[in-house]
């Protein structure tokens, strides 16, 4: 504990898999350990997250409730044997979290170390959202029925005319899996809708039993990168913080397909990944975030697990303060050096000597010691940006349940916008969406395939310049395309309609000359009917780029150079300045402070005015400059 508050830590994270320590056996608590880690730490000036034990049913509780296990959708029950092993509608585990959760709220929850809980861990990692057991089944249909007034509604809402699908009940409805082939797409939204209610439900009752027995402390729960199988902002809602687990190299190990992307950035993670998961997670805790786990070294579980470049945990640290975070915590202290996580690095060896990111932290935590004495100007909560985009985990499941290409991921296509963004220098909010959006330049629809008519008027009402992508408003609520064609109720904003889509190959680009550029489009065109005359026109006389006042839409996708050209134009158009940033280059604005953070290859100079605050105006890889605005 000393050796954390050296090194400049003040929060920890403890228990969040300890039941079978907490409880050996049923109704025998064992709380010692933990009231002797828990007094040591405060002792040495530590905070104490407390995580809830409920993410690792212990062996004993499995054996006697085997009906807590998930069911995957082959039918074969999820085991015990590592974690994450239990079903969301259990109605025996539900009575079981309950129990833990009171008796470890009601023990520590008044000690004054405790100032913050975290629900869980980890919700849904190793695909366990969905589960097809007996008891999620019997939930679904209740769903179901609560849902549709009559099954007459719901077989007709669902298209289940189609191949003969009509149920004669809700006892009838099975859930989506083991078809011979497509399931119909209505049914799995459904499904995956119910799945994350049954996340958001779960949650609550731990937060319910959390304030009633430790009142005045935050709770939170750590997400995780490039995952969207249950709406986190249904689950941030009842949560005073969102916290996610950042492995910038991990991630672009295991979720990117773009090659050369892994080449030029394999130890140093995309420079714009955790930067977009940043705001992501600002918006889904109402501006309240933290990283509570960061990668501090190779891990354990990417197809590949590189250590980082020198100076990136460093960067890591400066990147998250940029963006807005209240406390950056590192997984994990020590390396453990046995079980499934023994390749894990820490801060410290499994021997517990200092391991190599210690130091970079180190030089973290003294830095902004020195920097938040000098400055004359507080360092502000993160403020709005100029430009949103609306993040929406329904219509990024819709997109992903018929993605109509195999190359249209819809989770990279989204991140692509918001990198041509930051290439421009500008800082990006990423809002649910029922957010305001009265107050933004520029608003941006990504993922938005089943669009409102609320959302439509917000964005009628508004001032903004704003981009519709393809596909957004493709779908209605049920999963049938609008009545009156894509982009559905979008047309309130501008007269189109989009009447066929193609799914491209990546040896098919179409070329297009438009703004006074050249535009490339692949993977993804819609051929659109209006009366609006195209920005630029292909050659086989499909239109390209739709504006209707101060509504653009783009009916295709983009390679990564075109879509900077033509994001930057629309970033102009709304009449905010444009930084142009080198490839490997980002920077971002709190208050009066402006970061630059250099992930190479090159070298950056900067312009002689700034009066650097930490830097140099030379930035090499790995390095770090802020400076203030004149």
């Amino acid at each position: 504990a000393r050796r954390m508050h050296e090194t400049g830590i003040r929060v920890v994270r403890v228990g969040e898999f300890a039941w079978s320590r907490l409880e050996p056996e049923r109704g025998t608590f064992n709380f010692d350990w933990l009231d002797r880690a828990i007094d040591t730490l405060h002792k040495a000036g530590m905070e104490v997250v407390l995580g809830t034990p409920t993410a690792t049913p212990p062996k004993w509780l499995i054996d006697e409730f085997p009906a807590i296990l998930a069911v995957d959708e082959n039918g074969n029950t999820r085991g015990f044997g590592s974690r994450r092993h239990y079903c969301f509608s259990s109605p025996e585990y539900r009575v079981e979290c309950q129990r833990i959760v009171t008796a470890v709220a009601s023990h520590f929850g008044q000690h004054p170390a405790i100032t913050a809980w975290q629900t869980d861990n980890e919700y849904g990692c190793h695909s366990t959202i969905a589960s097809y057991s007996p008891a999620a089944a019997l939930a679904f249909q209740r769903w179901c029925k609560s849902q549709y007034k009559t099954i007459d509604d719901l077989n007709r809402q669902w298209g289940n005319v189609f191949w003969s699908m009509e149920y004669r009940n809700f006892e009838e409805i099975p859930l989506p899996c083991g078809a011979v082939t497509e399931l119909n797409p209505a049914h799995r939204l459904a499904f995956y809708r119910f799945s994350s209610a049954q996340v958001v439900s779960f949650n609550q009752l731990q937060v319910e039993i959390l304030r009633a027995h430790s009142p005045g402390r935050d709770i939170l729960h750590n997400y995780m990168g490039n995952f969207t199988e249950f709406d986190h902002h249904a689950v941030g809602r009842d949560l005073d913080i969102a916290t996610w687990d950042n492995y910038p190299l991990g991630f672009l190990d295991r979720d990117s397909n773009n090659e050369a992307d892994k080449q030029k950035w394999y130890r140093t993670g995309h420079p714009d990944s955790s930067a977009f998961h940043h705001d992501l997670y600002r918006g889904v805790g109402n501006g309240r975030w933290w990283v509570i786990e960061q990668q501090p070294g190779p891990v354990n579980w990417a197809p590949h697990n590189p250590s980082p470049a020198p100076g990136m945990v460093r960067l890591w640290g400066w990147e998250a303060l940029a963006h807005g975070a209240e406390v950056m915590a590192w997984f994990r202290w020590r390396q453990a050096p046995f079980a499934q996580e023994q390749m894990h690095s820490g801060l410290l060896l499994p021997n517990g000597e200092d391991d190599v990111a210690i130091a970079e932290i180190r030089q973290l935590m003294t830095e902004q010691a020195a920097l938040f004495e000098d400055i004359d100007i507080p360092l502000p909560a993160a403020e709005q940006a100029p430009v949103a985009i609306v993040f929406d985990y329904n219509g990024d499941q819709a997109l992903r349940i018929q993605s109509q290409g195999a190359n249209f991921d819809i989770g990279q296509w989204t991140q692509q916008l918001y990198t041509a963004c930051r290439r421009c220098g500008v800082d990006v909010d990423i809002v649910p969406v029922d957010a305001d959006l009265s107050r933004y330049k520029l608003v941006i629809l990504a993922n938005t395939a089943i669009v409102t008519a609320k959302l439509a008027e917000e964005l009628q009402r508004g001032s903004a310049t704003v981009v519709i992508g393809p596909r957004c408003g493709s779908k209605t609520e049920d999963y049938c395309i609008p009545p009156e064609l894509p982009p559905g109720a979008l047309q309130q904003l501008l007269p189109i309609a989009v009447t066929r889509v193609e799914s491209l190959p990546d040896f098919v680009t179409f070329t297009v000359q438009a703004d006074g550029e050249q535009y490339i489009a692949h993977r993804w065109r819609e051929y659109v009917k209006t009366a609006l005359e195209p920005a630029g026109v292909f050659d086989d006389g499909w239109g390209f780029h739709f504006k209707h006042e101060r509504v653009h839409y783009l009916n295709c996708c983009l390679d990564e150079a075109s879509l900077n050209q033509f994001m930057q134009r629309r970033i102009e158009e709304a009449g905010l300045p444009v930084i142009q940033c080198n490839e490997g280059f980002r920077i971002r604005q709190r208050g009066p402070y402006i970061f630059g953070f250099n992930f190479g290859p090159d070298v950056i100079e900067l312009p002689d005015e700034p009066k650097l605050l930490i830097g140099d105006t030379r930035v090499i890889p790995g390095e770090v400059a802020i400076w203030r605005t004149p």
